[in-house]
């Protein structure tokens, strides 16, 4: 899609285009009899535009709820651009921290948190290389109706001065034509120099990739790991004014559910952060198997777990807690244990089938067991059961050196 066509998609014509070609079967069946019948009465490069909004629309629906429907997306912009959900979470730090403030976006992609941002009222400037995403980066402003609070230009952000903006936000590239960056060095810019621009202004936030190493996070940083819906979604480094004295936290979001009304209801938060403990206490498995969230895993706070469940760890390198008691928390999925084993193919084969399991479920965490090879070699390789069939969920990991496997069901409610 080039900048041409897109501007031409936003024209009335365009719209037109737009709404017939969302109406039209663009499925991978029939997307060449749609592109075929609209170039008959349009140009090919504004079909091709037409048809590469709709798709990328329905695909970002799992990151922007309804708004997808009126967004503009690039391919790349979308894998790139922070979920709404985690957006306004941010933008409601800025707003709290630092009500009326002025904030210079370096990298905005399509503008999602510029976006959540002036939302919540805080006027701002994004800067974005890339000519075509900068343009559909405006282009979203306008959708929200929001050019009075925020704008976009091109720019490189690493010769922006960030003087006279209340706090920056940088959002540094973390993907190449070869895959995902997780040296920090490799980001574009890479990390020190974003560092070094966010210490010119009063405070700071830098999104950065959640397996970031914790030698890598600035001791006067805090750094946050999100997750929603359990599953870890990115990391942010909170600096001068908006950071916090914790040093770390792990803050998980309950879903995306409210994603269709962003004005009127606040996304469910909960946050975990260090209490001052020691290591966890080591100890033999228990009743109960706590799975932590991966955020509070990439956080460091499976100790902060442990103390609240009342439990400690099997294996003193690997975040399973386990406790004789059942206490509910957000913070981790509790498994109530039916046997320990030690790990056999042969075994686990017969202890299932004397079990007239139909439903298997898999985890596994410290083994380099292939999940899918064992569903095989347990007989359940695509085996559909019925609906009355027993459920378990098979758990594979170690105690120092010795593979182990427990029986385990999900205990509803946590």
């Amino acid at each position: 899609m080039d900048i041409a066509s897109f501007r031409v998609l936003r024209t009335p014509s365009g719209q037109a285009l737009l709404r017939e070609t969302a109406e039209a079967d663009v499925s991978e069946d029939g997307l060449l009899a749609t592109a075929s019948r609209l170039r008959e009465r349009h140009e090919p490069p504004l079909v091709a535009a037409a048809l590469t909004q709709v798709r990328l629309r329905e695909r970002a629906r799992a990151k922007f709820g309804a708004d997808a429907d009126r967004m503009y997306f690039t391919q790349a912009g979308l894998e790139q651009s922070t979920r709404a959900s985690v957006a306004a979470y941010r933008a409601g730090r800025f707003a709290d921290r630092l009500p009326g403030a002025r904030v210079l976006e370096l990298g905005c992609g399509i503008g999602a948190d510029l976006i959540a941002r002036a939302r919540a009222g805080l006027a701002g400037e994004g800067v974005e290389l890339d000519p075509l995403t900068a343009e559909v980066a405006r282009a979203n402003v306008a959708a929200f109706g929001l050019e009075g609070l925020a704008s976009v230009r091109v720019g490189d952000a690493t010769e922006e001065d960030p003087s006279g903006f209340d706090a920056v936000f940088a959002d540094p590239g973390r993907r190449t034509a070869r895959g995902r960056v997780f040296d920090p060095r490799s980001y574009e810019p890479p990390l020190d120099v974003v560092l070094a621009m966010a210490g010119q202004v009063p405070a700071a936030c830098v999104k950065v990739a959640p397996g970031i190493p914790h030698e890598a996070v600035p001791d006067d940083a805090e750094a946050e790991w999100v997750s929603v819906g359990g599953d870890v979604k990115e990391a942010a480094l909170w600096l001068g004014g908006l950071a916090g004295d914790v040093g770390r936290r792990a803050t998980l979001l309950a879903s995306d559910t409210y994603l269709s009304d962003l004005s009127g209801t606040e996304p469910q938060v909960r946050t975990l952060t260090p209490q001052g403990l020691g290591d966890p206490d080591v100890r033999a498995w228990g009743r109960y198997l706590y799975e932590p969230d991966g955020a509070v895993i990439r956080a460091h706070l499976v100790g902060e777990v442990a103390e609240l469940v009342g439990g400690g760890l099997a294996d003193p390198h690997i975040a399973y807690v386990t406790s004789d008691e059942l206490r509910p928390t957000p913070f981790a999925s509790a498994y109530e244990v039916e046997d320990v084993l030690p790990f056999s193919v042969k075994r686990l084969r017969a202890e299932l089938r004397r079990r007239e399991i139909g439903v298997l479920t898999v985890k596994k965490r410290g083994s380099a067991v292939d999940v899918d090879r064992l569903r095989r070699d347990l007989g359940f390789g695509g085996r559909r059961a019925g609906r009355r069939a027993k459920e378990l969920t098979l758990v594979v990991t170690r105690v120092g050196r010795d593979p182990v496997a427990l029986l385990t069901h999900p205990v509803s409610g946590t």
